[in-house]
C-alpha cells in the first residue's frame, strides 16, 4: 500500500515528511518523492514547487535532499507500490501539471477515457500512471477560474475507482487539499501546523490528535486552520481523536496473547485488505501490479502452490476459481511440487502463498516454476519486500500487519480475501457477469462488520472450549468449500493445544474416520445454510448413532438444536461467498481457548517457527 504525508506549518517540514515516509517504510514501495512550495516567506521572489524523485528506498531520496537541498514550508511526499507503470522517477509520486502537485493512493478506473480527453486539451504526459490524470484533471478546472478547493471538488466528480491525495499548489501557497474516497486518509492536529497521512504512524511523532476522514470527504490545511467538506461541498465537523500512546504490533494491549489480539484485528485488517482494491461494484484489478491486467487477459488455468495455513486458503480458492469462474485451478504442496516432474498447460498463471515470503519451499517451488512454460507468476503475501514478492512477476499485498503469534490468523482470513478479489479478477474475462461481481463486492464490503458481529460470540465459544481440555483427538468435519476450513481448524487445535486433530470431508465418514467415533472424540462441524446442508445432517447423523459427541458451528437458521449430544453455536447469517472466512473465525478462538484452558504457549507452540526458512 502507497503511503502519503502532506503538511502546512510554519517551519522547514522537509524533515517531517521524511520521517513520515520512513514510518510507512512497512507497507513495502517501490520509489519515493517530495514536492515542497519554496520561497514562500520571501515577497521578492514568487512561490515554487521543488519535486525530488527516487526509485528504491527512502534513503535515496534522503541523499537526493543533501545534494540538492530544498525546504519550504508546506509540501506533500509519497511512498509508491506500483500500479500503473513500472518503478522509474517519471512515474514516482509527486506529479505535476504546471503550478499544481500531486500524491496519489489507489486506482482510478476510467484513467484511460480522462487521459485521451486531456490529450485532446493539450496536456503532455510524461508517466504511465492513472495518477497523472488526476493532476491534470484538477489543473484544467484551476485554468477555467477554479481556485484549488473547488477544482479538486469538480474533478474528484470525474473520477470512478479509489483514491487518497494530497494536493498542493505555487498559487496558494499555505495550503494542502486531502480528499479521500476507497483509500484511507487522516487528519492530524498540531500547533500551528497541521497534516494529513495514509496512517497515523506517519504522524505519530509531531502529533497524537488526528480526525480519521469518511468516505467522499475533502479536508482543506493551512498552518493555523482546517476545514472538512462532504461530497457535496457542506462543511462539517468531526471528532478529533487523541492517541495516548503509540499504537504497535509488537504490544499485545489489553490481550493476554497475541493470537487472540490478531484474531480481534481481523475486521480491521481485512478492511485494509480491501481498501483502495474494490469501489463499490467493481474490483481493482490493478491493485494486483503495473503488468497484472495484460497477465490476466491470456490466463487459461491457474497452479497455486503454497504451505500449511497458506494452503487452505488456496484449497478454499480452488472452489471459487472452478465453481465462479468455470477456470480449471490445481492447487499443491509447495514441499511436494519441488521434488515432482511437472507437466504445465499453456497460459497457466502460477499462484504462490506465503504470510512471511521467506518460507523455503514455496521460494524453491517458484524457483522451479521459472524454469517451466507458465505464463507469468502472482504472490500473495502480507510481507512487502520478501523474497517471494521481488522474485514473482507481479503481486498482492495482503496488509494484514505483523502476525506474531505463530498460528496463523489474521493473515489466513486476508488472503482468503486477496484470493477472492483474484478470482474475481480473472473470472470477469470468464463466467462471472458484472452483476455477479457486483453482488460478490457487496459481499465483500459487508465483511468485516460481519467479522465484529462473530466476534462478539467469543465468550460462548469459551463456554464450548471447556468441553475439549481433556481430550486427546478431535475430528473436524466440512462439506464443500467448509472442507479446507475443517482443515485449518484441526490445524490451529493441534498447533496450539497439542491435542491431535483431523479433519474429513463430511462424506467420507462412513470410509473410515467412523471407526474413531466414541463418546471420548469430539467432533466438530462446520455447518452453513447451504445446498449441501441436508447431506451434511445425514453425516452427523452417523456421529450421533456412535453415541459421539457433536459441536456445530451452524447458520442461525440451519435448524440445529443442542440436546444430549450436540452443542450448538448459532452463527449470524451471511452469503456464502464470504461464509469460509466467517466460519474460520468461530474456529480460531476455539482452538484459542482450549489452549489456554491447557496451559500451553499459545503464542510459541513447541517445534513450530513463525516462518519456515528451511526445508
Amino acid at each position: 500500500m502507497c503511503g502519503i504525508v502532506g503538511v502546512a506549518a510554519q517551519r522547514n517540514i522537509l524533515p517531517i515528511l521524511i520521517e513520515g515516509l520512513k514510518r510507512l517504510e512497512y507497507r513495502g514501495y517501490d520509489s519515493a518523492g517530495v514536492a515542497l512550495l519554496q520561497n514562500i516567506d520571501n515577497g521578492n521572489e514568487p512561490t515554487k514547487l521543488a519535486i525530488q524523485k527516487a526509485v528504491g528506498k527512502v534513503v535515496g531520496l534522503v541523499d537526493k535532499t543533501i545534494e540538492n537541498p530544498i525546504s519550504g514550508l508546506t509540501g506533500i511526499s509519497h511512498t509508491r507500490w506500483a500500479t500503473h507503470g513500472k518503478p522509474t522517477e517519471l512515474n514516482a509520486h509527486p506529479h505535476r501539471s504546471g503550478p499544481i502537485a500531486l500524491v496519489h493512493n489507489g486506482i482510478i478506473e476510467n484513467h484511460s477515457a480522462l487521459r485521451d480527453a486531456l490529450k485532446k486539451k493539450g496536456y503532455e504526459f510524461l508517466s504511465e500512471t492513472d495518477s497523472e490524470v488526476m493532476v491534470h484533471t484538477i489543473a484544467d478546472f484551476c485554468s477555467q477560474g477554479h481556485d484549488l478547493k473547488s477544482a479538486v471538488q469538480e474533478a474528484l466528480a470525474t473520477f470512478k475507482g479509489a483514491y487518497a491525495i494530497g494536493v498542493v499548489s505555487e498559487n496558494e501557497p499555505h495550503r494542502v487539499i486531502g480528499a479521500r474516497q476507497g483509500s484511507p486518509l487522516v487528519m492530524g492536529i498540531g500547533i500551528d501546523e497541521n497534516y494529513i497521512a495514509s496512517d497515523p504512524l506517519a504522524l505519530r511523532q509531531v502529533t497524537d490528535r488526528f480526525i480519521y476522514l469518511q468516505e467522499n470527504e475533502l479536508v482543506e490545511i493551512t498552518p493555523t486552520s482546517y476545514h472538512i467538506y462532504d461530497s457535496n461541498g457542506e462543511e462539517i465537523q468531526r471528532d478529533v481523536v487523541q492517541l495516548t500512546e503509540v499504537q504497535e504490533n509488537l504490544d499485545k494491549g489489553e490481550h493476554r496473547h497475541y493470537m487472540i489480539k490478531e484474531i480481534f484485528e481481523q475486521p480491521s485488517v481485512i478492511q485494509n485488505t480491501l481498501h483502495g482494491r474494490i469501489s463499490e461494484d467493481r474490483i481493482l484489478e490493478e491493485s494486483f501490479g503495473a503488468e497484472a491486467r495484460d497477465i490476466f487477459d491470456k490466463v487459461e488455468q491457474i497452479k497455486i502452490i503454497a504451505c500449511g495455513t497458506s494452503f487452505h486458503a488456496a484449497t478454499v480458492a480452488k472452489y471459487w476459481f472452478e465453481e465462479w469462474a468455470g477456470i480449471t485451478c490445481t492447487v499443491e504442496i509447495a514441499s511436494e511440487y519441488r521434488y515432482r516432474k511437472v507437466t504445465t498447460a499453456p497460459n497457466t498463471l502460477f499462484v504462490t502463498i506465503s504470510q512471511s515470503g521467506e518460507t523455503a519451499d514455496t521460494l524453491a517451488a517458484l524457483s522451479k516454476a521459472k524454469k517451466l512454460n507458465y505464463l507469468a507468476s502472482l504472490a500473495v503475501c502480507n510481507v512487502p519486500n520478501s523474497s517471494l514478492v521481488r522474485e514473482s512477476d507481479i503481486a498482492f499485498m495482503t496488509h494484514a500487519g505483523t502476525e506474531i503469534g505463530v498460528a496463523s490468523t489474521k493473515a489466513f482470513t486476508t488472503q482468503l480475501v486477496a484470493l477472492q478479489l483474484l478470482v474475481i479478477a480473472i473470472g470477469r474475462r470468464y463466467e462471472i457477469t458484472e452483476e455477479r461481481e457486483a453482488k460478490l463486492v457487496k459481499q465483500l464490503h459487508s465483511l468485516p462488520r460481519l467479522c465484529e458481529q462473530l466476534l462478539a460470540l467469543n465468550n460462548d465459544i469459551l463456554e464450548m472450549s471447556h468441553a475439549f481440555t481433556e481430550k486427546h483427538h478431535t475430528l473436524f468435519l466440512g462439506r464443500g468449500v467448509h472442507y479446507p476450513i475443517a482443515l485449518e481448524g484441526a490445524l490451529k487445535l493441534k498447533e496450539i493445544s497439542y491435542i491431535h486433530a483431523e479433519a474429513y470431508p463430511a462424506g467420507e465418514l462412513k470410509h473410515g474416520p467412523l471407526a474413531l467415533i466414541d463418546s471420548d472424540m469430539p467432533v466438530v462441524a462446520v455447518a452453513p445454510n447451504n445446498e449441501l446442508l441436508e447431506k451434511l445432517k445425514s453425516n452427523l447423523e452417523e456421529v450421533q448413532a456412535r453415541g459421539g459427541k457433536l459441536f456445530v458451528f451452524a447458520d442461525k437458521d440451519a435448524g440445529f438444536k443442542d440436546d444430549g449430544q450436540t452443542t450448538v453455536l448459532n452463527i449470524p447469517h451471511c452469503e456464502e461467498s464470504i461464509s469460509p472466512i466467517i466460519y474460520t473465525l468461530p474456529l480460531q478462538l476455539l482452538s484459542y481457548h482450549v489452549a489456554v484452558n491447557k496451559g500451553t504457549d499459545v503464542d510459541q507452540p513447541r517445534n513450530l517457527a513463525k516462518s519456515v526458512t528451511v526445508e
